[in-house]
């Protein structure tokens, strides 16, 4: 089945390509082979809308021409499907190439695959990869989320999306409805941004909190989408990167690295635990509970309070 949509899809492709003026589907259909072969006019026209869709979202650029009759026509035109000369030297090759190594763990790593190999029949230069033979460091932005994938299509389209989700201190997920803005990696977390209808304010989502499936809803936008949509910045002030006040914790000896580069001070207790001082604020609790039995929050107390009903509601699920 893979390799005869193939054909069709190469044979429109050629057709579309290979005309000097819009052909119509009827002539369309007379030409290809597979199209002959289908049953009715209504399977015919299913099957060459799709056919239609996945070469456009291939890249390819497809005209719909209507002619003084009024009939449609479609046709790809030579110049419209052309890449620019390629000028990029190996130094911008190289960092393409590493960009497209980044995704190789996500379901990206077809398209950043295909991308390259466009442009490298477009001319760009094969660059010698230092980073395949002699760094044992590689790129890779880890994507283990079902959500990811369908909240990046809702973003590209802007729909919108509801979800199940269940924030860090509650036992029971909630369902929301959100128009999806943008998603951003940070500290090897995902997290959406978006517009929260049920709350009617801005809001940040953390992937691995999504629950069940999300389902695409019809209609558009009731939000304006800004210009910059600072996630980072959100996700930071919600776990206190913005805070003015400190708390001191417990942590234990040779845990918790991310708590320790962000430490104001850190002293060792000798008891295999080790003291911390780090900045506080709104969301830091959230942030603790991810290091479950390797820290103790020492004050504030409420603080210690906010934590210790994050993992009681935790432990009730």
């Amino acid at each position: 089945m893979a390799i005869a949509k193939a054909e069709r899809l190469m044979n429109l492709a050629l057709c579309l390509l290979g005309t000097r003026r819009p052909l119509s589907k009827r002539e369309l259909r007379g030409s290809i082979e597979a199209y002959l072969e289908a049953g009715s006019d209504d399977s015919f026209n299913r099957m060459f809308e799709r056919d239609k869709d996945d070469l456009r979202e291939l890249g390819l650029v497809i005209e719909t021409v209507e002619n003084l009759d009024g009939d449609t026509g479609y046709l790809a035109r030579r110049d419209s499907n052309r890449l620019p000369p390629i000028t990029l030297d190996a130094e911008e090759a190289a960092a393409l190439g590493l960009a497209a190594k980044v995704w190789q763990q996500a379901r990206l790593a077809g398209a950043a695959s295909g991308a390259l190999q466009k442009l490298r029949a477009a001319g760009m230069p094969e660059a010698e990869d230092a980073y395949e033979v002699h760094s044992a460091l590689e790129p890779r932005i880890p994507v283990h989320e079902a959500a990811f994938e369908p909240l990046m299509l809702a973003c590209r389209d802007r729909r919108p999306v509801t979800f199940d989700y269940r924030k860090a201190n509650s036992a029971a997920p909630e369902q929301r409805q959100v128009e999806p803005w943008t998603l951003e990696c940070w500290r090897g977390h995902w997290y959406l941004a978006g517009w929260d209808r049920g709350r009617g304010a801005e809001r940040v989502f953390r992937l691995s909190r999504i629950t069940g499936r999300v389902r695409s809803r019809a209609g558009a936008f009731t939000a304006e989408v800004p210009d910059v949509v600072t996630v980072r910045e959100t996700v930071e002030s919600w776990a206190g990167e913005t805070a003015t006040r400190t708390a001191r914790i417990r942590l234990r000896a040779g845990a918790g690295y991310p708590l320790r580069s962000r430490a104001i001070s850190v002293r060792e207790r000798g008891d295999g635990w080790d003291e911390l001082e780090i900045p506080y604020g709104h969301g830091l609790d959230a942030w603790l509970v991810e290091f479950g039995p390797d820290v103790v929050v020492e004050e504030p107390a409420d603080l210690r309070a906010d934590v210790v009903d994050r993992l009681r509601a935790v432990a009730k699920d």
